[in-house]
């Protein structure tokens, strides 16, 4: 354990004040494509029983029309956390007739990017905008990258544990000034560690040949129509993914050593022209291509591992609601879809990631200068391509050192707070979470990218069969629950009140879309 977390963990407990660690609050969004039986993504629109993709708080779309997304509260209950998870996507299931909810993260039986329908949201222009956007960034990186699929993690500590926190950290400055401090040091420490999660939780070490649609490529054949790497844990994450880099001249990295400065260098992005981007025009025949030519569109197009955010209003940038408000909570987005279980996530991993967090928060966080992202950057390829390579080694303060030996210490520093999330738990199921994956460490063929390829293997299969196969299990045992009448009514509910919200909406426009647009980027709307 570094000093830094054992000191502040003895402090905490020492005060009597560790039961504050068990109160933090989880979120989970869990993106699922929808495909028909062959597998190809679905040409359908949104079912309408689910209700409005605008203004649905559980169920929504993401890039595309057919790429679903399932949002939990904020709990703190992990295992009502899951049955929200499940709930939502058995309701799902209702209204999808022979549809499947792809059960990995990368996307199969594409025949043309031009063939994925982009989401709609109505005739509102904040619906407008939406789809503009998403249009844009078709143009921008191609349609076949915004449907991989992923699971994001968004974790908060209750708002009473900040000033008992701050007091035993004898800082004096205004309580949303530290919190933020706080919040953005376990952002840095996230990306130094967050390695771990793709060689803990990845599950995509193998495509579909048609994702490259035709490109060529280093990756190796697995049969006529799979490509994958012996080593790899999660191709998702790894140079073939969706990044903000992959044309010249229009990298981004945010600045993570203050929320101010994270805040100017999205905004600076967010207001500089791109002569890549200028490229493809913005009105092009009286129809938006893109909402701008900016290096970013929007704050969202920003691709990173991790973000610190805060709620917005309907109509206010999320740089404007982190500059008022500060940070509310960490979005952890670099999970893969875990294609073994219904939910997508289990109950270890969602344990693991909660002392994952609070071990990024206790341990001291520097800033991170430009040679440590470099290696930030390398070591997050390196484990995508080639995690369980028993001779992997990474980047740190300027030496190498091996993954595997660098994992165990990361997990036996964590040891002791999962003993504290444990207090008062019979079952310790804090400590078997860590155990899981100190044991996933040890044996790199217990990883879920390492199952993966065992049952392609072991099923004489290709990446396709293997992911259609795990879709129409999950679809089988989710089908054959039921949920609860008040379950049941509150999903029926929520659909009605959100399509009502749409048209209020869309009946409260006063203007133009170009006016709207000058009106949102001018942060005059919120």
């Amino acid at each position: 354990m570094s000093q830094a977390v054992e000191k502040r963990l003895a402090s905490l407990i020492n005060a009597r004040q560790s039961h504050l660690l068990q109160q933090g609050q989880i979120g989970l969004e869990k993106e699922s494509l929808r495909v028909s039986p062959d597998g190809a993504i679905a040409s359908t629109m949104h079912p309408a029983p689910l209700g409005s993709a605008l203004t649905h708080p559980y169920i929504t779309t993401d890039y595309s029309e057919a790429l679903t997304e399932f949002i939990t509260p904020p709990l703190n209950d992990i295992p009502e956390l899951l049955s929200f998870l499940i709930d939502t996507q058995i309701f799902t299931y209702q209204h999808l007739g022979d549809e499947l909810l792809w059960a990995a993260s990368m996307p199969c039986v594409l025949t043309s990017g031009e063939n994925i329908p982009i989401a709609k949201y109505g005739a509102s222009n904040i619906g407008a905008m939406k789809t503009v956007y998403r249009r844009g960034l078709g143009h921008r990186y191609g349609r076949m990258m915004q449907v991989i699929a992923g699971v994001h993690f968004n974790y908060s500590l209750p708002e009473h544990f900040w000033p008992v926190y701050q007091e035993l950290e004898q800082d004096r400055r205004p309580v949303r000034e530290f919190i933020d401090d706080a919040y953005l040091g376990l952002v840095r420490n996230l990306q130094r560690f967050g390695w771990l999660i793709p060689y803990l939780f990845g599950a995509s070490p193998a495509i579909c040949k048609s994702f490259l649609n035709g490109h060529s490529t280093d990756l190796q054949e697995f049969d006529a129509f799979t490509y994958f790497e012996p080593y790899a844990t999660s191709l998702r994450m790894g140079d073939i993914g969706y990044t903000n880099s992959k044309e010249a001249g229009v990298g981004i990295k945010a600045n993570y050593d203050s929320l101010a400065d994270y805040v100017a260098s999205l905004r600076r992005a967010i207001n500089s022209s791109s002569p890549l981007w200028e490229k493809i025009g913005v009105k092009v025949g009286g129809r938006y291509e893109q909402l701008n030519t900016n290096i970013l569109q929007i704050e969202n197009e920003y691709y990173s591992t991790v973000r610190p955010k805060q709620v917005p209003g309907l109509y206010e940038m999320p740089t404007q609601a982190l500059s008022q408000r500060g940070v509310r909570y960490v979005e952890l987005r670099s999970m893969d879809v875990n294609p073994f279980e219904p939910a997508g996530v289990n109950e270890k991993q969602i344990r693991f990631l909660e002392i994952f967090m609070l071990y990024c928060l206790l341990r001291e966080s520097p800033p991170i200068n430009h040679l440590e992202q470099q290696a930030i950057d390398s070591n997050l390829l390196k484990t995508a391509h080639l995690g369980r390579d028993p001779a992997l080694g990474l980047q740190r303060n300027g030496q190498q050192i091996g993954l595997a030996a660098w994992a165990r210490e990361l997990c036996d520093g964590m040891q002791a707070i999962s003993e504290q999330l444990d207090a008062n738990q019979p079952m310790q199921p804090y400590q078997q979470a860590l155990a899981a994956s100190q044991q996933a460490v040890c044996d790199p063929e217990s990883t879920l990218s390492a199952r993966v390829l065992a049952q392609m293997q072991q099923h004489n299969e290709g990446f396709f069969s293997f992911a259609r196969r795990m879709s129409q299990i999950h679809k089988n045992h989710l089908c054959s629950l039921s949920l609860s009448l008040e379950r049941e009514a509150f999903y029926v509910q929520e659909s009605r009140l959100s399509q009502q919200r749409q048209r209020e909406i869309e009946a409260s426009d006063n203007c133009s879309f170009d006016e709207f647009l000058e009106h949102y980027f001018a942060g005059t709307l919120a």
